[in-house]
């Protein structure tokens, strides 16, 4: 019988630096839902990946004096170290550079291009470098970038655009018409009256300010703006726009794509229309989940409150920190990370809770048993809520995940662990163990304290998985399918128990947090020494600076002087030669047409027989890796700055 197909996906990653623990908790939900799908009989498809262009990475392989591919590889070497560190059971790895993509992109955007959906024309507005999004004046919040509240650059380029009004009505319709399509409900609401029933503006979609892209074919120095390039990998990575598109047909659409709410729009307002504008499927859902916020705000390298998955993992092991991700964090909501809530979860549900569970009923098992399972014979009515609690169990899991509510699965899982261990108090196993008529019934006891935990290593292998593994060596079995859990006898009777350590240490909740903040601290940037300021001047001194902002108009090596540039600048109806020494940190192209700071009045010199009319103003790193010059933006050329 063939079975059901389902169709997730992660955001594809940004790869200018290694990933956080937000970047985790995408991920280890996704592989929860797809792992918990193949327990229960679906054919699945987990794509995750990496967005490897943009104007970023190109500026920050140039500020290491690499390439963008040797920076992303090194990059993405990482990400891919850390999912198999978060054992992470993606079936495909999707990297925009691959070239089956940059083929199909190319090929998506010349069919755009020719059926009218997109057209040349220029853009002048706002840039965020680290959003890669353009806003307007209007969008900007007190001139910075609404999404990350960072600065933005003034930006004039020519350009292509598609025609997102044109296809406006229609996403509204389909949105109103399917309302599982954007999710938690209150996604939906902030896209159709935010985004959508104001009015779209036609999307920039190309950029010529870098070369860091998927090539446009038809048009030299156009690159595919990041958008189209990057959104397109849910089909491309099936093989749509190839000779082999058997993983499309099979899989598109997708069931989920899990995103973080930040990236909504362009997975509910871009991509569906450019999946319309194609003739093609939209996504059965889009699922935008919260924030991980710690000390109270969204974590921030400046502020140093980031959260390294890697430590948690090194210090306390793989599935805690999943399942703190899985069940700690409301699924759709801003959840909260905190170490010291985190390490006490750890000690009450994995450590009591779990961890005792199966070491009591090991030891139990090998001290009055001799270690092999004895069978289930004299039921009594106290039994029956345990075992009925158990059979109940796997079918109110499977509906929670069909509603992506992956805490509620787990607190399932608990409830059956909880009970099992009041269980424990309420049959007093010890007790009965002293009375040897009471045999067949601390048999009994002892049975359904395996099955439960069998019954619980199944249900968890999908959240948990090397803590079920775990569990099913200690118990023994090898009845770990999802149909097993249709009745109460997968235990068999005669299997030998393997006692091994506990699941999970308890944790000394003081010391391994001042561990932990020992290692953050160590983690910081070290404080740099600065400069020493030079000797006081007055304001007079200072107002005898004329700087003035120039536009360059050409600018050329000069033979002999590997370190020099001649500029031609424009004062603002005065036209000026200028030497500066900046060769090594700008190629003559990069400055043409720029706008730069001129010291206006010095005193003019020959450098290397050339006149230098005045000097540019640049700002440069302690040890000159990195020097740019001062960017005065939109001013007009003449313009005096004080």
């Amino acid at each position: 019988m063939c079975k059901k197909t389902y169709y997730i996906t992660t955001p594809i990653y940004y790869p200018s630096t290694k990933l956080h623990i937000g970047n985790t908790y995408t991920t280890v939900a996704a592989d929860a839902l797809a792992r918990f799908k193949r327990l229960t009989g679906f054919d699945v498809m987990f794509l995750t990946g990496t967005d490897e262009h943009g104007q970023k990475i190109q500026r920050i392989a140039e500020e290491k004096g690499i390439t963008p591919k040797e920076h992303v590889d090194e990059v993405v070497a990482g990400i891919k170290d850390l999912w198999s560190m978060m054992n992470i059971s993606y079936d495909k790895f999707i990297r925009t550079t691959d070239d089956y993509h940059i083929k199909a992109v190319q090929d998506i955007f010349k069919k755009l291009y020719d059926q009218g959906d997109i057209y040349k024309s220029s853009y002048e507005g706002w840039y965020c470098t680290p959003c890669e999004s353009f806003w307007t004046d209007t969008q900007l919040e007190k001139g910075n970038c609404p999404d990350c509240g960072r600065p933005v650059e003034k930006s004039k380029e020519e350009a292509y655009f598609f025609k997102m009004s044109k296809y406006a009505d229609r996403l509204i319709k389909y949105i109103e018409d399917h309302p599982e399509f954007i999710q938690p409900e209150s996604r939906k609401n902030e896209m159709l009256n935010n985004f959508l029933r104001p009015g779209l503006q036609d999307l920039c979609v190309s950029r010529t300010s870098f070369n860091w892209g998927v090539p446009v074919t038809f048009d030299e120095g156009h690159v595919v703006y990041v958008w189209i390039d990057a959104l397109s990998n849910y089909i491309t990575a099936l093989g749509y726009g190839q000779d082999n598109k058997e993983l499309y047909d099979k899989y598109w659409p997708a069931d989920v794509h899990l995103i973080g709410k930040d990236i909504l729009r362009f997975h509910t307002i871009y991509w569906p229309i450019m999946l319309m504008a194609l003739d093609l499927p939209l996504p059965k859902q889009v699922f935008g989940h919260g924030w991980l916020l710690v000390d109270g705000g969204k974590m921030s390298k400046s502020k140093g409150n980031v959260v390294d998955p890697v430590v948690l993992v090194n210090e306390f092991g793989v599935d805690p920190v999943r399942y703190y991700l899985l069940k700690e964090i409301p699924f759709g909501a801003d959840g909260l990370f905190n170490n010291e809530i985190f390490i006490k979860k750890v000690n009450s549900d994995l450590c009591n809770d779990l961890g005792n569970l199966l070491s009591r009923t090991v030891a139990m098992v090998e001290k009055y048993f001799g270690g092999e399972m004895p069978a289930q014979s004299e039921k009594e009515a106290i039994d029956d809520e345990l075992i009925g609690l158990a059979l109940a169990a796997p079918a109110k899991i499977e509906a929670a995940i069909n509603e992506l509510n992956i805490p509620q699965a787990l607190e399932y899982v608990f409830e059956l662990i909880r009970r099992a261990n009041k269980y424990i108090d309420e049959t007093t196993p010890w007790i009965l163990a002293k009375d040897e008529s009471k045999k067949a019934r601390l048999g009994t006891v002892l049975y359904n304290l395996a099955e439960s935990l069998r019954f619980a290593s199944v249900m968890i292998s999908a959240f948990l998985p090397d803590t079920a593994k775990k569990i099913n060596e200690q118990i023994n079995t090898e009845e770990v399918s999802w149909d097993s859990l249709k009745s109460f006898d997968g235990t068999k009777a005669g299997t030998k128990m393997i006692k091994a350590e506990n699941l999970f240490p308890r944790i000394d909740v003081d010391k391994k947090l001042e561990e932990l903040e020992a290692l953050r601290a160590a983690s910081q940037p070290a404080k740099r020494e600065i400069t020493p300021i030079k000797e006081e001047i007055t304001i007079e001194d200072f107002e005898k600076i004329d700087l003035r902002v120039v536009k360059v108009l050409a600018c050329e090596p000069i033979k002999g002087a590997k370190k020099l540039l001649k500029l031609k600048v424009d004062l603002g109806g005065e036209e000026r030669q200028v030497v500066s020494g900046i060769a090594s940190y700008y190629k003559p192209e990069e400055l043409v047409g720029k706008n730069v700071v001129l010291v206006a009045n010095l005193k003019p010199a020959k450098l290397r027989g050339e006149l230098s009319q005045g000097m540019i103003l640049c700002a440069a790193s302690d040890d000159d890796s990195i020097l740019k010059a001062v960017n005065p933006g939109e001013l007009e050329t003449g313009s005096i700055v004080r």
